[in-house]
């Protein structure tokens, strides 16, 4: 990373919510965008994605050129917004995304540079080219609950998953899906305090053993769906980019949308297979 600070095609998006994190200090050369600023109401659901010439303004409002390199972060459990708007790229058509492994933490505990400087740069020239294959909408849900080949995967805490919390007009489960708390594939829970971090990943091999003793292939037709296609957006990226599934996808209304809906809903824990 602190080898292609000089590049002028990279850029960098520092998406912490907190402004005075970034102020505080930061990677040089990042600009601060809050990862909620890429959601809002559609008129009928809370939360949703923004509609895409809005996306495609706030990244040109945060100098990204569709030619550049981008680099995402942000720190702690909100690794989640750095996923999320590296999924909005790549959701927008851009190609060249990365999200900083370790985040801001992990960055600076390895004595790289970090400034309080703000970075002067001109707005980007961004046109957003829609890629609706990296997802699916309700309908397609409804029609592939069930089938032999497709994984629902639920990354939402256990008590979500379960429908213990009264959260939702229902709660639970996509019936079938299996339960893998976004936690699971970093090293939020590591014993070791100086290595905890959940911007951090575990090795993959440590990641394809959770999904091999989850009986989850490469070949199987994956959904991922979550609370509101925020928790999503991690396992996607770490199965389809960095695992090469070839066939991931993002339910982005989640179970925002499906709870208001009359579909089948599960309760309690995954059955076994």
């Amino acid at each position: 990373m602190a080898q292609n600070l000089n590049d002028p095609k990279l850029k960098i998006l520092d998406v912490r919510i907190n402004p005075l994190e970034y102020i505080t200090g930061h990677l040089p050369k990042a600009v601060n965008i809050a990862d909620n600023n890429f959601r809002g109401p559609n008129g009928f659901l809370p939360v949703q994605y923004w509609q895409e010439d809005k996306i495609g303004s706030l990244f040109a409002a945060a100098g990204i050129t569709n030619g550049d390199r981008v680099v995402v972060y942000s720190d702690g459990r909100d690794v989640l917004g750095a996923t999320m708007v590296a999924y909005l790229l790549e959701r927008s058509g851009f190609r060249n995304v990365a999200v900083l492994d370790g985040g801001f933490k992990g960055y600076k505990g390895s004595e790289q540079k970090v400034t309080k400087e703000f970075p002067k740069y001109q707005p980007g020239s961004f046109t957003v080219r829609d890629n609706p294959s990296i997802r699916v909408n309700l309908a397609e849900v409804e029609k592939l609950i069930g089938k032999p080949d497709v994984v629902f995967i639920d990354p939402r805490p256990e008590e979500l998953f379960q429908g213990k919390q009264d959260i939702w007009l229902r709660n639970g489960h996509i019936p079938g899906a299996k339960n893998i708390p976004w936690p699971t594939f970093t090293e939020a829970n590591n014993p070791d305090e100086s290595l905890k971090n959940p911007h951090k990943l575990k090795s993959l091999d440590e990641i394809r053993k959770i999904l091999a003793q989850r009986n989850i292939k490469p070949s199987d037709n994956i959904i991922v769906s979550c609370s509101t296609g925020r928790e999503a957006t991690l396992q996607y990226i770490v199965l389809k980019h960095l695992l090469g599934y070839p066939k991931v996808r993002i339910y982005e209304g989640s179970w925002t949308e499906y709870s208001t809906t009359d579909l089948p809903v599960a309760t309690g824990p995954e059955k076994a297979v």
